[in-house]
């Protein structure tokens, strides 16, 4: 049997678009990507891929599902064999349970457990620690920890009858060649134990505390460890980013322990690796608007450009923030500057401009060639954007170019024609939709919390047009047709926000008791003292409505 967590990294680095559109042809169309459903014969297309949600659904013949269930589909294969197809071709190693070993997450954590005891007896790690302004809080909160020398690791790993070809698996030992002898990759160094999204430890960072020419190290590429995959604390932060909708990405793990410390607890890192497409389907959890604090040096400025146009033509909000003068996040934080952080990450510079004003920043534009250089590139860049944004950029850049003599009638794209953003195949049916009800369904899916408070004051029998979907909503039936059409469209919006929710509730409220209340006036099948019992009771209700309560279906 396939190991559960080993399947949980796969579809971490499964993008649905990147899957789908390798068996059929798919056009970008707003936040969606669409196309003529491969599953029954059509003439407009019908199936939508949702890129943030990581599902498909065909609005003709009601299909959809994720990744591997679309493969699972094409290909007419069975759970295990999609899951095996899609491994082979993310050249990733899947792996199987084993009852007589003990699970990755179990040797990693006793490692885990270890380190953090033995970093109270290492004054030196200590200190450097609590230098850098960490508190005993947040030293708990990330698991910091202390890998003391190899020989010693080895011992202990050993007194746990952990073996050595395990360990080396779990990439926390490795094999000297040239002095044909085993050692531990982290050795003198302080940890940070690493988490996948779902907060399983699998792997660490390290940093030396001693003249190790490497200051930082990561766990090794093993088949559930992948820095390409992962953020430092997402499991941490994800719970903050999806109630924001912010997610601040930033270059080392002490400036996101440092940004948590201060409040900024939707912070998280890179592993040592610049942002690449693999992270996509993890950021693009939740919507949020995602922010880069990249360091000024000339590194910094290079990884910030390149992130930024991954993250403008792959449709993401949000924007960059330098760091000058040799000064991070964490140098911020302990100097008390938070005030300034904050405003620094609300006034980040969006990426599509910053990309703009970099490229403009790197050519003499009083020099005719270097200004067409420009230009061009700035053209080339404009065209991985969508045509509206090309449109809007075009003119941007034509004004910044147009300071040096450059005409916007220059700026040329060959532009396809704008598609109807929309793209809902759903709205163009005769069938009624109540955007209301609709709205309150993707709340229940994407808001789980609000379930309990939803619940107390409405049940499905009171929704006139998507009572239904409300059920299966309520019941968690993502799968089904209805659900995953709901869900896929982006023309449905949930309510933003608890205090949202609650002003929603009673003016749908007062409305539906308003109805009931007309229907007993004019009712002739009840008897005068059920019509006068009925009549209090609604007004009673829609009168404590008015007054911004709600009030519970039971009263």
């Amino acid at each position: 049997m396939i190991a559960q967590d080993s399947i949980e990294a796969l579809k971490t680095r499964l993008d649905i678009v990147d899957v789908i559109g390798s068996y059929i042809e798919l056009k970008k169309t707003g936040g969606n990507f669409k196309a003529l459903c491969p599953f029954h014969d059509e003439k407009s297309p019908s199936f939508i891929v949702s890129p943030r949600k990581q599902i498909y659904h065909c609005f003709g013949c009601g299909v959809g599902g994720d990744a591997v269930k679309f493969v699972m589909e094409y290909e007419k294969l069975n759970y295990p064999e999609a899951l095996e197809k899609l491994a082979d071709s993310y050249n990733f190693t899947l792996m199987h349970t084993n009852k007589d070993n003990k699970s990755h997450s179990h040797i990693l954590d006793k490692l885990n457990v270890w380190y953090q005891a033995l970093l109270t007896q290492n004054q030196i790690a200590l200190s450097y620690i609590k230098e850098r302004g960490v508190q005993n809080s947040s030293i708990k909160k990330f698991g910091i920890g202390y890998a003391p020398k190899s020989n010693i690791t080895l011992q202990y790993i050993r007194s746990q009858q952990f073996t050595i070809n395990e360990s080396i698996e779990m990439g926390v030992v490795s094999y000297n060649e040239k002095r044909k002898q085993d050692y531990a990759r982290f050795a003198e160094r302080i940890t940070f134990p690493i988490y996948s999204a779902n907060g399983n430890i699998v792997g660490f960072g390290g940093r030396t505390i001693t003249s190790n020419k490497a200051k930082y190290i990561n766990s090794p590429e093993t088949y559930f460890f992948n820095k390409s995959h992962l953020l430092y604390a997402y499991h941490l932060a994800k719970q903050t980013l999806y109630k924001k909708q912010e997610i601040i990405i930033t270059e080392g793990y002490l400036d996101v322990i440092m940004l948590h410390q201060a409040g900024f607890t939707n912070a998280v890192a890179t592993l040592g690796t610049a942002l690449t497409h693999q992270h996509l389907p993890l950021l693009r959890k939740g919507s949020p608007r995602v922010i880069m604090a990249y360091d000024g040096d000339k590194a910094g400025h290079i990884a910030a450009i390149k992130a930024s146009k991954l993250m403008s033509s792959s449709g993401f909000k949000g924007g960059v923030v330098i760091f000058e003068e040799g000064i991070d996040p964490a140098d911020m934080v302990e100097e008390g500057r938070v005030e300034e952080l904050n405003d620094m990450f609300r006034e980040a510079k969006p990426f599509i401009e910053f990309v703009l004003d970099e490229i403009l920043a790197l050519y003499n534009l009083r020099d005719p060639k270097e200004k067409e250089s420009c230009m061009n590139e700035g053209i080339s860049y404009l065209k991985s954007l969508s045509p509206i944004l090309q449109e809007e950029y075009k003119i941007y850049l034509a004004s910044h170019l147009g300071s040096f003599g450059v005409s916007p009638s220059l700026l040329k794209f060959n532009m396809q024609e704008n598609i109807n953003n929309s793209n809902n195949v759903m709205m163009q049916k005769k069938i009624y939709r109540d955007m209301w009800e609709l709205s309150l369904i993707k709340t229940v899916l994407e808001k789980p919390e609000y379930i309990k408070q939803i619940l107390a004051v409405i049940d499905p029998k009171l929704l006139q047009f998507h009572s239904y979907e409300f059920s299966l909503a309520l019941q968690g039936q993502k799968d089904v047709a209805e659900i995953m059409a709901i869900n896929i469209d982006e023309t449905i919006v949930a309510f933003k926000d608890e205090k949202s929710l609650h002003a929603e509730l009673i003016t749908f409220l007062i409305k539906y008791y308003e109805r009931e209340l007309r229907k007993v006036n004019i009712a002739s099948n009840i008897s005068f003292k059920e019509k006068v019992f009925y009549i209090r009771k609604f007004r009673d209700k829609i009168d404590i409505l008015k007054r911004g309560k709600l009030v519970s279906l039971n009263d």
